[in-house]
């Protein structure tokens, strides 16, 4: 293999690690200011997974794997999945001694979530870069972008669970490198395993998908206060528009 194609990979692949450091602009806001917008990080990140998985993932999917039984058990494979992942974790929570700086399961969710993504993502771009060095940087661009507004919202969805900034920024910053081990993986595999993606996309489109609705959009019902809530819902409008206008640019 050229290796220009590792070279060009995994520059990329480190600098999308590198946007998970975005979190980093929230640090010089007071902490009554940070709390009061937090709920809203998590609307956008509920928005942003909900659009991440019905306007990139599965449509990738379907164009070129099709939709058919396969497909669908792989995305209910995702599903089933974090929900044995999150009861384990409201077990752990529930027998174990915690206290008030207790972790919340979603905000653990969160990050399990975000590696498969961001895993996924290094899969792809690797894959892209074995086409050619253009479809490499174009894919590259998309993820990148798709990246900004993501991070500043799990960042968020980690404050709401319990972590503290500095916390917040190292754990998004350690998911965001699975990116960099998703990139080894596509280009060392890549001989080896067919339409690996095939299997890998819906899965991550199911777990999304899970996450949204069973962890976060519970966590907007919280809030009863009419001007709020609509504030949660422009703002989860928002996370499906970003996702949406990133249509034009891949």
């Amino acid at each position: 293999m050229d290796i220009n194609i590792w070279l060009y990979t995994l520059t990329s692949v480190i600098i999308i690690s590198i946007v998970s450091f975005t979190g980093i602009f929230t640090l010089s806001m007071k902490e009554k200011t940070l709390k009061r917008i937090i709920i809203y990080l998590v609307s956008l990140s509920a928005g942003s997974f909900f659009g991440d998985a019905f306007i990139h993932l599965l449509p990738e999917t379907v164009e070129e794997f099709g939709f058919g039984f396969e497909i669908s058990i792989h995305i209910l494979l995702g599903i089933i999945a974090f929900f044995i992942l999150e009861k384990i974790l409201h077990w752990h929570h529930y027998h174990f001694p915690h206290n008030k700086n207790q972790i919340h399961p979603f905000a653990i969710m969160n990050l399990i979530g975000d590696s498969v993504h961001n895993f996924i993502d290094g899969l792809i771009i690797g894959a892209s870069y074995l086409i050619s060095f253009p479809v490499g940087i174009a894919t590259t661009l998309a993820v990148i972008l798709h990246e900004i507004p993501q991070e500043i919202s799990d960042f968020g969805v980690l404050i709401h669970g319990g972590f503290s900034k500095t916390k917040a920024l190292f754990f998004n910053f350690l998911t965001a490198l699975t990116a960099i081990l998703g990139a080894i993986v596509s280009l060392l595999l890549s001989s080896f395993i067919e339409n690996l993606t095939m299997i890998l996309i819906p899965f991550a489109a199911g777990a999304f998908i899970y996450i949204a609705g069973s962890d976060l959009i519970p966590e907007l019902h919280k809030e009863v206060e009419i001007r709020k809530s609509l504030l949660q819902f422009v703002f989860f409008n928002l996370g499906l528009l970003l996702m949406f206008l990133l249509i034009f640019i891949e």
